[in-house]
C-alpha cells in the first residue's frame, strides 16, 4: 500500500510542484475518513534550498528518507534540463525502485529520472516545452509528449504543473479507488479526471521561416481554410507540376500540403471556440471542415479532446458576466 511518501528536493526547486505533492499528500485528511501517509520532504543538496522562486527553504531529512518511502516524488525545478545531478540521489533512486518502489516526476523532474536510467525502455512524458530535449539527451526512453502523465510500471512522469495533480491523482485512485480520488479533488477545487491532453494546451506555430518559394501559396491557403482546396490547385498556383510541389512544399514546411492544412484548421477552429459564440456547425464551416462530425473526428485526432470540451476549457469570460 502507498503509505510512504518523499519528495527530494534540488537547488532551484519550483514551489508549485512541490505543493501539489505536499496537498495530495502531505495533509491529513482523517476527517474525512480519508488514507493518511507518512509524506516528508528530503533534500539531495544540503538542508537549505533556494526555490526557483527565489525564497529558501528548510529540509529536515537527507537521502536516507528515501530508504522507507514506498513513492518517491521529483518536483520540477529552474534549470533541471541543463544541470548535472549528485550520483547519491541517482543511485537512491535506482535503488528505490529496485526495492519495489514506485517514483514520480512532474515537469522537468523527468531529466532527474532520466539521468538515473529510470526512463530506458519505458513511456514517459515531460512538459511539452521539453520533450524535444528529453528525448535527446535519453534516446532510450519513449517520450510522449502528448500526454498529462504516463504510468509505466513503477515509473510515473508528469506533463508541466497541473498534470502533476493528475498523476497524483491517478495514483490514489489506483491505491484506493475512485470514491477516496473524488473527495480529495472536492477538497481541492480540482477535477479528479481531465480529458484530453498536452496537445491543447502546446503552442504550435507552423514553420515559416524557409518558405522561399512556397510562401505566397500559404497565405493564399491561411485566406481561404474554408474551401476545398487540392495539390493541383496549389501547384497551379505556384506555377509547379504537382509532383515538385508537393516535394518543395515538403522540404520547406517540414509536412505535406494536407497535414499542413489540416493543422491550419485545427489552430483555427480553437480560435473560434475561444472568441466566438458561434455554434460547432458553423465553426466546422469556416473552418474548412465542413460539419461538425468531422471537425471533432479531426480534434480528437489532433488535440485529444472534443470541441465541446475545449471550449469548456479555454472559453473566456461570458459577455455581460462581471
Amino acid at each position: 500500500m502507498l503509505r510512504n511518501v518523499a519528495a527530494v528536493l534540488l537547488e532551484g526547486v519550483h514551489p508549485f510542484e512541490l505543493g501539489l505533492m505536499c496537498e495530495v499528500f502531505g495533509l491529513d485528511r482523517s476527517d474525512d475518513g480519508l488514507p493518511v501517509h507518512d509524506f516528508a520532504v528530503a533534500s539531495a543538496e544540503g538542508p537549505w534550498l533556494r526555490t526557483h522562486a527565489g525564497f529558501t527553504i528548510g529540509v529536515e531529512h537527507g537521502l536516507e528518507r528515501l530508504a522507507e518511502a514506498d513513492l518517491v516524488a521529483v518536483p520540477a525545478g529552474g534549470g533541471y534540463v541543463n544541470r548535472p545531478y549528485p550520483e547519491p540521489l541517482l543511485a537512491a533512486l535506482r535503488d528505490a525502485v529496485d526495492r519495489g518502489a514506485r517514483v514520480l516526476s512532474v515537469c522537468t523532474g523527468a531529466f532527474v529520472l532520466g539521468a538515473a536510467g529510470l526512463l530506458d525502455g519505458r513511456r514517459c512524458t515531460t512538459h511539452w516545452r521539453h520533450a524535444a530535449e528529453l528525448a535527446r539527451r535519453h534516446p532510450r526512453a519513449l517520450v510522449d509528449p502528448d500526454v498529462l502523465y504516463v504510468d509505466d510500471g513503477p515509473v510515473i512522469t508528469a506533463a508541466g504543473t497541473a498534470a502533476g495533480i493528475d498523476a497524483c491523482l491517478h495514483l490514489v485512485r489506483q491505491e484506493y479507488g475512485s470514491e477516496v480520488a473524488n473527495t480529495i479533488a472536492r477538497r481541492m477545487v480540482v477535477p479528479p479526471h481531465r480529458d484530453g491532453g498536452q496537445a491543447q494546451y502546446i503552442d504550435r506555430p507552423l514553420p515559416r521561416s524557409r518558405c522561399d518559394t512556397v510562401g505566397e501559396v500559404l497565405d493564399w491557403m491561411e485566406r481561404h481554410l474554408d474551401r476545398e482546396i487540392t495539390v493541383e490547385q496549389l501547384a497551379v498556383r505556384a506555377h509547379m507540376s504537382p509532383r515538385t510541389f508537393a516535394r518543395r512544399f515538403q522540404q520547406e514546411t517540414g509536412t505535406t500540403p494536407y497535414r499542413w492544412l489540416l493543422r491550419q484548421r485545427v489552430l483555427l477552429a480553437q480560435e473560434l471556440l475561444e472568441a466566438t459564440d458561434d455554434t460547432v456547425d458553423a465553426i466546422a464551416g469556416r473552418a474548412g471542415f465542413g460539419n461538425a462530425a468531422a471537425l471533432r473526428h479531426h480534434f480528437l485526432r489532433t488535440l485529444g479532446t472534443t470541441p465541446n470540451a475545449y471550449r469548456r476549457t479555454f472559453r473566456g469570460p461570458l459577455r455581460g458576466v462581471a
